[in-house]
């Protein structure tokens, strides 16, 4: 990780917060099920792994996690979708961000954007498979599911929704990203010093 003096840590801190705003500003998608949730908060957490290093957006989507989970719950009482939220935030960046430092370009960036969203949607339909769905009907008293139906449901829904929740993420950041492009560069060479 970068050198990190207190300017930064208090940077980590607002991109924390902001994260948790954006975070709340979750809405389902139609086709999916109601209970997978679209936010724009791995975008803060992607800028701090930009200008910070990779455990900086990993330190960002643990703190926005922690503050929702203590500002308004969980329906289990356990924490099991923030940790989801937070293992889909942390395959999410981490990719996108190792692709995007061998390049430092828009293309790169392009790049790691859809090497992340791909990680991000495999890597969760696994997780959900074997651990957060068990998770749920454990936590929540629901009947078990089989597997033929827990694979069905990651297959038809999880895996498309994860996709499509990356590919959504990557549009809105790319935006922001050809406008703050010379500004983040500007700041890591800052970083670096």
């Amino acid at each position: 990780m970068k050198k990190l003096n207190i300017r930064s840590f208090v940077l980590i801190g607002v991109f924390s917060a902001v994260s948790y705003l954006l975070m709340l500003l979750n809405f389902p998608l139609p086709p999916f099920p109601n209970f997978l949730l679209v936010d724009f908060s791995d975008i803060a957490a992607l800028l701090a792994a930009i200008l910070y290093g990779p455990l900086a957006g990993v330190f960002v989507e643990l703190l926005k996690n922690v503050l929702n989970y203590f500002i308004t719950g969980s329906p289990t009482g356990i924490p099991v979708g923030h940790i989801a939220n937070f293992m889909a935030g942390v395959t999410f960046i981490l990719p996108t961000y190792y692709v995007y430092r061998k390049t430092k370009s828009k293309k790169g960036m392009l790049f790691g954007l859809a090497a992340g969203t791909a990680v991000m949607a495999l890597v969760m339909s696994v997780l959900n498979y074997y651990v957060f769905l068990p998770a749920y009907t454990l936590f929540l008293g629901a009947p078990a599911m089989s597997a033929p139906e827990t694979k069905a449901l990651v297959v038809s829904a999880i895996l498309p929704f994860n996709a499509v929740k990356g590919a959504m993420i990557a549009a809105v950041f790319m935006l922001l990203f050809a406008r703050l492009s010379q500004w983040l560069q500007k700041q890591t060479a800052v970083n670096r010093v």
